[in-house]
């Protein structure tokens, strides 16, 4: 899953070596995948999933519910939803392949033609295959169950509840493959010209030309004068291409409300709402309970810094600026590696043994590359394969954390891959569970080797920066959405509405300690989110303040708190948040639940406070 950018995103136009001089960073081996774009291997699959596509029509298409009808219904229908399976599985891995290659070099034409022959012709096959899950929702509820009697066809039963949830909003057969072959052409393609626009775009700071991640990252160095340059300058070069920016969020905004409007969605999050498997009042709740804690949260940190800064009111680009004094350090590959391998093992020897596989055998893509994707993310593949990382690591403790956050999720990834191509996919709200547990783990083993209060002041600060930008971000980001998305259903908007919205959120969010100067507005056009998977960005702030009020039972020596982590990851997506939560004593449709996570934040933000007297 990608990182989110809790602060900036970490990317350069560095060579692809290590920082500090070591032995070039590891790229990731695909070839557990294929072995090159033009592997015959790859034409074969794309082939042989055409073949099986067709056959698997020919066998279950308008015969569901004479199957389950039959006496040993149960046990046929299990077999032709392994069969699917396995077809899904064979087409996430071609679909894998082709994106964690284009991930590599977005800006590679000849990468980027791949991919997009491959999308296509994964799309193609898959409208053919529409019609199973649109059957399996109109077979009727009493025959499905009296099947499921069937130990075979009861494993899939919390696929097959998944699926009856929507029902209520699926469309006859024809329309679903009209809305699913026209992706390519609507929502999947204004994503590609968001993303070519974005790897395209230059940012002249002091008479350099970078391209945008190296620019953000300059908003994070020592030297206030070129976080202001590298301030401006987005400002600048977002401003003069505001106007395409613009016409991608005012497109996608619409073919959101099209598609929300046949299905009978009620409210603009409610498709995502339902594909997370929560509740939309649990949402409620938590957008609620960070709102309210601004003042406690993001208001007081920024007030605080503000005075470390020297100043009662700091200029956005220094918000997330290095303290003063603050102990900084170049961090080597070899260090970070081991780091995060012995702050997982101190948890679990089981779950440092699963991490260090992907450094062992290849999973990490870890160098900053000309036209590699931004940030960090890790790509689950398919359950036959093995998921795989990617990271632009510069030697900063925060490129540690990222490392540990990635491969929490990888080790979810894998623990979940038992459940099969169908069931290991978990819902956005609990998918950030491990890889949040992970960096918190990290983010406690490198504040117990702090020498010195500066180093300790540093690292708290640090972290309470990242989960501030996880947190409170994530929701101010959710606020923004709901605007563009509410606004645009009243008509087209224009660049200086959107402009506009964003400005709200980002004054109420972050507090009067924070001044806006002429170019921040433009700030959200780069923000990838908003593009590629509307109201996504709540995930994080679920999950930050679910790992919180995991962690803390945790340390209270919860008794098997190991054992019950571990089945909760490798659930996958078998089980709704309630059910994971349970075992820990801890419910989400509780108030005290997000204020037990919020709190957490709070005292670190006291710590650095007594600090500071």
């Amino acid at each position: 899953m990608k990182r989110v950018p809790t602060s900036m995103p970490v990317l350069s136009a560095a060579e692809p070596s290590a920082p500090g001089g070591e032995a070039a960073l590891p790229e990731w081996d695909l070839t557990a995948l294929y072995a090159a774009p033009d592997d015959p291997a790859v034409t074969a699959d794309l082939d042989r999933a055409i073949d099986l596509a067709d056959a698997f029509s020919d066998r279950a298409k308008g015969r569901l519910a004479a199957i389950v009808a039959a006496p040993e219904g149960g046990r046929q229908l299990a077999a032709i939803i392994a069969d699917y399976e396995a077809l899904q599985d064979l087409m996430g891995r071609l679909m894998s392949y082709a994106g964690l290659l284009y991930s590599g070099n977005t800006t590679d034409p000849v990468r980027a033609k791949f991919f997009g022959d491959v999308q296509e012709k994964i799309t193609n096959i898959s409208s053919g295959l529409l019609f199973f899950e649109l059957e399996l929702n109109r077979l009727d509820s009493d025959a499905l169950e009296t099947a499921l009697a069937d130990a075979a066809l009861a494993r899939y039963r919390p696929w097959l509840a998944d699926i009856r949830l929507e029902k209520p909003y699926q469309l006859e057969d024809r329309v679903e493959e009209l809305f699913h072959e026209k992706s390519i052409t609507s929502y999947a393609a204004w994503n590609r010209l968001f993303d070519e626009t974005i790897a395209g775009l230059r940012f002249d700071v002091d008479g350099e030309e970078l391209t945008i991640e190296p620019t953000l990252h300059l908003m994070q160095e020592p030297d206030g004068a070129k976080r202001r340059a590298a301030a401006e300058a987005i400002g600048k070069t977002l401003s003069a291409n505001i106007t395409v920016f613009s016409r991608i969020t005012n497109t996608l905004a619409k073919d959101k409300e099209i598609s929300d409007r046949w299905r009978g969605f009620e409210d603009i999050a409610d498709a995502r709402h339902l594909a997370n498997r929560v509740e939309r009042g649990v949402v409620d709740a938590l957008v609620a309970a960070v709102r309210e804690a601004y003042p406690r949260l993001s208001h007081r940190y920024y007030r605080l810094k503000a005075r470390w800064m020297g100043t009662e009111v700091m200029p956005y680009w220094d918000r997330n600026a290095p303290l003063p004094g603050a102990v900084n350090r170049r961090i080597g590959w070899d260090e970070a590696r081991e780091t995060v391998l012995s702050a997982y093992g101190r948890f679990s020897p089981r779950m440092a043994d699963i991490a260090s596989r992907f450094f062992e055998e290849n999973w990490i893509d870890a160098p900053v590359r000309p036209g590699k994707s931004p940030g960090a993310f890790a790509h689950p593949t398919v359950p036959s394969a093995h998921p795989f990382v990617l990271v632009n690591f510069l030697g900063r403790t925060r490129d540690v954390m990222t490392l540990a956050h990635e491969l929490g999720h990888g080790v979810h990834q894998v623990l979940a891959g038992r459940q099969g191509a169908l069931m290991a996919p978990t819902p956005l709200t609990l998918a950030e569970t491990a890889s949040v547990f992970g960096e918190m783990l990290t983010f406690k083993a490198l504040l117990a080797k702090a020498e010195t209060p500066a180093e300790k002041r540093t690292l708290l600060a640090s972290k309470v920066e990242d989960m501030i930008n996880t947190v409170v971000r994530q929701i101010a980001f959710y606020s923004f959405e709901r605007k563009v998305h509410a606004a645009r259903r009243e008509g087209e908007l224009t660049a200086e509405q959107i402009n506009g919205f964003w400005m709200d959120v980002q004054g109420e969010s972050l507090g009067p300690a924070i001044s806006f100067g002429p170019g921040y507005e433009t700030f959200w056009s780069y923000i990838p989110h908003f593009i590629h998977s509307p109201f996504y960005v709540y995930a994080y702030a679920f999950g930050d303040c679910l790992v919180n009020s995991l962690y803390a039972v945790f340390e209270k020596a919860e008794p098997g708190f190991q054992d019950k982590y571990f089945a909760m990851l490798e659930a996958g997506g078998t089980k709704r948040h309630h059910e994971l939560l349970a075992p820990f004593g801890l419910d989400a449709t509780d108030p005290a639940f997000w204020q037990m996570g919020l709190g957490v934040v709070e005292r670190m933000i006291g710590e650095l406070e007594a600090m500071d007297d």
